[in-house]
């Protein structure tokens, strides 16, 4: 019913909204339309904070990509919300997991092997509508960090990366907003000071598709629910020259639906953080972390009521030092513990004599790290440090299984000269938790679960080396990156599985091992009137796993083998500026049908291997323009306006492919794509 509900709305909100062309054919294939910044305490005076020049050069980290949010906002936006996952889809290494999708693949990894953090606080499903926006309210955002397999040495759990996004920080000086006015939804952000050592901040947005839908004159639209909202809060208050108190808050959610069944899911996060400097040399952050995410089926037929809702709730406290010994040794170490509890499933329905329930299950995961960075020479700096980590599966408050794991770091900057270096990084990381998905389009109705006695966490060792180099003082950035990732109890799951309430889940999990391996180009230029970057990436990203494919090797979900990616502004004047973004993608690899065979009349298909073929390659052109009526204006109240052009030369990409076999005929391929040509138009404005 899910898939039913999704693909009517998809059609009703693209065909009503977007404009989305519609084509369909009977050869062959039919087309039709588917659905680690260091943390810092504010005093009196203004702090003004930015990256080195040559930060690139210089710094021991390694595969890890920024964006400013005054960057992000020039970029082209996919129906008037630029969104800082789409931003970083164009990132080298990083793909999107499908098309309109806020899932992303780094290097290979599946979208579950992202650590996403909002104000140090886990989120496990970053998408509104069906993933074609992010939970990330831009004007509320002051930073975002990208880490490649380098996650600092605090953060863990994931294989693949850690997105560190940050709200904003500094104190305004009066009370004052900003927002958005768009066709599919709109925004306020409000903030202010209360005397000379607090400050607040509020935000809200909502879609409003739904309230269109209701003009239709068609009953089975006009009672479409179709709608998205969320919240963010938070306000900060310096105790003392010393201390600074914070909370910070996110609640969003969901809805979809239509005769006879709805659809609803949603994030929430909680933060308080304490900040303290102990000295000159000795820095301190306390937090108590809560995240919640959950979801929820309905449906009203007469004479039959169905509901399903579930959740998974994360508790944590974790304590994070940072200290300088000297110049040239500075130590980060700290611990933190955290609670799990996800709940699969509860089923409740007229036509059961009792509820279906999927046990719950808990788990806790408690962490220590040590590490340090260290300045060897005027041109060699070098970091390691090592994760300890205890995950224990907990059954009616008592322990049942342990889990002792390490996770040894380390990497090392080099410079040539001043204008280049050479860097090299080892990572081991280890997760305990991760999604059930057998599609690579994914639902917010995908469930998480946890390592186990019969679940092994997975492992990745991860070596990457890159020669970095300026030119022009600064002005261009260029990159090349290598990088081979070693993966050991990588989880497929069985052909044909079923994982939606399934209390014998583990049942269908087939583990095994994989690699991925690849070059990343990259070449960005921050000054002038034209800014932008491209980049290349090739890639590989496999898997062995003795119960699927015979045995065979084959290609993991997400690999991709060649990606281009061209992001540019250009400044024509004041008043207006220019952007463009060219996506260039090898197809998703896919499994085929590649003949049939009759039982008794029927006719059955018979597959190829596992991941054999590939959907046809992807590419896609945005553009937009940026027009500021008056930006010289004396005025407290400041407009601009976006407009961007989605997808400019209508190229209609696979979303999914599926075949059909009607009477005996032979079968016919069907290739669903969500966009053609996509306007839109923004109104943004503060004061």
């Amino acid at each position: 019913m899910f898939s039913k509900i999704r693909n009517l709305f998809l059609i009703v909100f693209l065909f009503f909204f977007f404009h989305t062309s519609v084509f369909s054919q009977k050869s062959g294939i039919t087309q039709k339309p588917s659905e680690s910044f260091k943390d810092t305490v504010r005093l009196r005076e203004v702090i003004i904070s930015g990256k080195k020049g040559d930060e690139n050069i210089s710094s021991v980290n390694m595969g890890v990509e920024k964006l400013s949010i005054t960057a992000i906002k020039k970029m082209p936006a996919l129906m008037g919300e630029v969104d800082i996952i789409k931003a970083i889809q164009l990132l080298p290494g990083v793909q999107a997991s499908s098309e309109g999708s806020s899932g992303f693949s780094v290097r290979g990894g599946s979208p579950d092997q992202n650590l996403i953090l909002l104000d140090n606080t886990t989120v496990y499903n970053p998408s509104h509508m069906m993933g074609f926006f992010s939970i990330f309210n831009n004007d509320v955002i002051s930073s975002l960090e990208l880490y490649k397999g380098d996650i600092p040495i605090k953060h863990g759990g994931r294989l693949s990366s850690l997105l560190d996004v940050q709200t904003k920080e500094n104190m305004p000086d009066c009370f004052s907003g900003s927002g958005g006015l768009g066709l599919i939804s709109s925004r306020l952000m409000l903030e202010g000071p209360i005397g000379e050592n607090t400050f607040w901040l509020v935000s809200g947005r909502r879609s409003y598709a739904d309230l269109f839908l209701k003009l239709s004159s068609d009953e089975s639209i006009n009672s479409a629910i179709l709608y998205f909202y969320d919240l963010n809060f938070k306000i900060s208050h310096k105790l003392s020259n010393r201390d600074r108190l914070s909370l910070n808050a996110y609640y969003g959610k969901d809805a979809f639906g239509a005769k006879p069944g709805d659809f609803k899911y949603g994030n929430g996060t909680l933060s308080l953080a304490w900040s303290h400097i102990f000295s000159d040399k000795l820095y301190s952050k306390f937090s108590l972390n809560a995240t919640s995410y959950d979801y929820g089926m309905a449906t009203h037929l007469e004479g039959m009521q169905m509901s399903w809702e579930a959740d998974m709730l994360d508790l944590m406290f974790r304590a994070d030092f940072s200290q300088s010994l000297s110049d040239a040794v500075n130590l980060n170490y700290g611990f933190t513990s955290t609670w799990h509890r996800i709940n699969p499933g509860l089923v409740v329905s007229s036509m059961m004599e009792n509820d279906y329930d999927v046990e719950n299950t808990f788990a806790l995961q408690n962490s220590l790290y040590l590490g340090n960075e260290q300045k060897i020479t005027d041109a060699l700096a070098v970091k390691y440090g090592l994760r300890w980590t205890v995950f224990q599966n907990l059954d009616s408050g008592k322990i049942q299984h342990t889990y002792n794991t390490f996770e040894p770091r380390t990497g090392l900057v080099y410079k040539l000269n001043d204008n280049s270096s050479v860097k090299a990084n080892y990572a081991h990381n280890v997760q305990f938790i991760q999604l059930a998905n057998n599609s690579a389009s994914g639902s917010p109705m995908d469930i998480w679960f946890s390592a186990s006695p019969n679940v092994k966490p997975q492992q990745v060792n991860m070596f990457s080396v890159g020669y970095f180099r300026n030119l022009k003082n600064n002005m261009f950035e260029t990159s090349a990156e290598i990088y081979y990732k070693d993966l050991k109890n990588v989880i497929d799951f069985a052909d044909h599985a079923q994982l939606l309430l399934n209390k014998e889940l583990e049942g269908e999990i087939r583990t095994g091992t994989g690699k991925a391996y690849g070059l990343e180009l990259m070449v960005r230029k921050n000054t002038g009137r034209l800014t932008g970057f491209a980049n290349y990436t090739l890639s590989r990203s496999e898997r062995t796993i003795p119960e699927i494919n015979n045995g065979k090797t084959y290609l993991a979900p997400y690999d991709k083998t060649h990606v281009f990616n061209i992001v540019m502004n250009y400044e024509i004047s004041p008043k207006i500026n220019v952007s463009a973004n060219w996506v260039f993608a090898t197809g998703n690899p896919t499994t085929y049908p590649t003949g049939r065979m009759e039982i008794l009349g029927e006719y059955f298909p018979i597959y190829s291997g596992r991941n054999e073929y590939r959907m046809p390659n992807y590419d896609r052109l945005d553009l937009s323009l940026n027009f500021i009526p008056k930006p010289n204006s004396k005025k407290r109240w400041k407009g601009e306006w976006n407009f961007s052009l989605y997808n400019a030369y209508g190229r209609k990409n696979p979303w999914i492919i599926s075949y059909k076999q009607e009477d005996g005929n032979p079968p016919t391929a069907e290739m669903l794509y969500l966009f053609s040509v996509v306007p839109s138009v923004t109104y943004n404005f503060k004061f």
